[in-house]
């Protein structure tokens, strides 16, 4: 478990480093900045609060925090989305980064649905 935990740790990084690159090549558009703020925001926010789950103190606490890393992760999600449905960034330049967010999404979710114990 310990090593699946230092893996997602340096995965969730990973990702976030990806999200302040994306976040710097965006036009310089007002509706690309909006977009772009969430989405770095949120993009961010999935390895800051996986680590704060991982020092939960008990399963309720971790269960709350991986609340907040789903949602988090899912929230990028939407904004990769929007970034490509508006047209401000083509899918092909966001396909892989936005399958990685789907891909944490889906392995955080399964955790909060095993911790939760449903």
């Amino acid at each position: 478990m310990a090593i699946l935990a230092e893996e997602l740790k340096a995965r969730t990084r990973r990702f976030a480093v990806r999200i302040v690159r994306l976040f710097r090549a965006l036009p310089k558009t007002d509706e690309a900045r909006v977009l772009g703020k969430q989405v770095l925001r949120s993009g961010t926010s999935v390895g800051a609060n996986y680590r704060a789950a991982c020092r939960a103190r008990s399963k309720a606490e971790f269960t709350a925090k991986m609340g907040l890393v789903v949602e988090e992760c899912d929230e990028t999600v939407f904004w990769l989305e929007l970034l490509i449905e508006t047209g401000i960034v083509r899918a092909g330049k966001l396909n892989e980064l936005l399958r990685e967010a789907n891909e944490l999404l889906a392995i955080f979710a399964a955790s909060q649905r095993t911790a939760r114990g449903s």
